[in-house]
């Protein structure tokens, strides 16, 4: 059995390896083929392809796991809007309108 987990450990490990390596030799690519032509920056080495990336993934996308509590706080959102009364919803629109600007109506007051 610990035999099992450790092979699934090692599997895993070797795809992120691989993963990485072909994802850095994707974006060195790219970077050498568009950069330099486009806007005259200099090309880069798969050292630095691979840096631009884990840095991209740190400042755009963080380390975080599953998007749980996006869904939680849909679910909440969702049980909130059920709650209120015609009146409270429109003014609710309202608001968002004045901070976010215009959006639709949710597809199920649409059809009623």
């Amino acid at each position: 059995m610990k035999k099992n987990r450790v092979l699934r450990g090692l599997k895993f490990a070797l795809f992120v390896v691989v993963f990485a390596a072909i994802f850095g030799l994707v974006v060195e690519s790219l970077w050498n083929w568009l950069m330099p032509v486009l806007f005259g920056w200099h090309v880069i080495t798969y050292w630095q392809a691979l840096g631009l990336l884990l840095l991209s993934k740190i400042l755009f996308g963080g380390f975080r796991g599953r998007p749980r509590h996006n869904i939680y706080w849909r679910r909440r959102m969702m049980e909130r809007w059920e709650q209120m009364t015609p009146e409270e919803r429109e003014k609710f629109r309202q608001s968002m309108r004045s901070r976010c600007g215009p959006f639709a109506a949710p597809a199920a007051e649409r059809k009623a």
